[in-house]
């Protein structure tokens, strides 16, 4: 059978578009493997909520992703579905979101009568911390953070909203600016009646202490920091926060399944080591490394 030149090209072509639909098919199919040896080896029900790809952009417009309605669908079907003397492990990652869809699934975590533990490879700001708050424990690498809950209005902090009343006669405060304080007022109010919600729910349990709960809710709801400031595993734990430091290999591994979109070359290379005879022996890498030189 005699092939042409444009023979070929369309088989060429055919298999490079089928490609990126096997190597997807083979992430999810690696994605459910780790997620049910992990649920077997904790005996548990284990949700995951990465937002990783937070650089994406369409026709050069900046994409955030966040908590969204559809997280909490989703995360609410997975909690509905699990008995309630089953545990439930949550992986997070995430710079917060939506306010209402953070606090359905954070009430529904409260809800649920067998254990919760939240884990926190990298990061979990804003709502990531109210979901965490919402745990029996949290579980965090030793780098990772948390961060404040303060509401924002709009591109503002509510706290700096209110600051600027407070700063300023009356008379000289536009009618919008006033508006937006009573929003802000409100805001921080209902944030703080709510963290306190979540942080009492864990008092019988005695995760948190009866007398670190108001501390907690003026560190994370006032705004005396920045809202991107971020909380470590030192500082979260002299607030009184339940932190165990130290997370099963099996969440490295299912973070590299959901990896950073990348639409150059990567922005961070290395050679792994052990490097030939030379380096002492470390773990793995979990990022591209560069070929090691034959």
């Amino acid at each position: 059978m005699n092939f042409n030149f444009f023979d070929i090209f369309w088989v060429f072509l055919a298999l490079s578009s089928l490609q990126p639909v096997w190597q997807r098919r083979q992430v999810e199919y690696r994605r459910v493997q780790t997620l049910r040896a992990f649920e077997q080896q904790r005996n548990s029900r284990v949700i995951l909520l990465i937002h990783r790809q937070e650089s994406l952009s369409l026709l050069g417009i900046p994409i955030s992703r966040y908590i969204t309605i559809e997280d909490s669908e989703q995360v609410l079907r997975a909690i509905r579905f699990t008995p309630p003397d089953v545990p439930i492990d949550l992986i997070l990652h995430t710079p917060g979101g939506l306010v209402l869809a953070t606090e359905q699934i954070a009430r529904a975590l409260i809800r649920h009568p067998a254990k919760v533990s939240v884990f926190v490879p990298h990061y979990a700001m804003s709502g990531g911390t109210m979901l965490a708050l919402a745990s029996d424990e949290i579980v965090m690498d030793a780098n990772a953070v948390l961060g404040p809950v303060d509401p924002q209005l709009g591109n503002f902090p509510a706290a700096s909203i209110l600051k600027v009343v407070e700063d300023k006669p009356i008379g000289e405060v536009d009618d919008q600016t006033l508006i937006m304080a009573d929003i802000s007022r409100k805001a921080i109010a209902q944030v703080q009646r709510f963290v306190r919600t979540l942080l009492k729910d864990n008092i019988p349990q005695q995760k948190i202490a009866p007398e670190n709960v108001e501390s907690i809710i003026e560190a994370l709801t006032t705004g005396r920091v920045t809202h991107d400031y971020p909380i470590t595993v030192e500082e979260a734990t002299e607030l009184g926060l339940p932190v165990t430091v130290g997370l099963p290999l099996a969440i490295y591994s299912l973070m590299e399944l959901y990896p950073q979109s990348q639409g150059g070359k990567p922005s961070v290379q290395y050679i792994p080591m052990p490097y030939g005879d030379r380096s002492p022996m470390l773990p793995a890498p979990k990022g591209r490394p560069l070929e090691e030189p034959h």
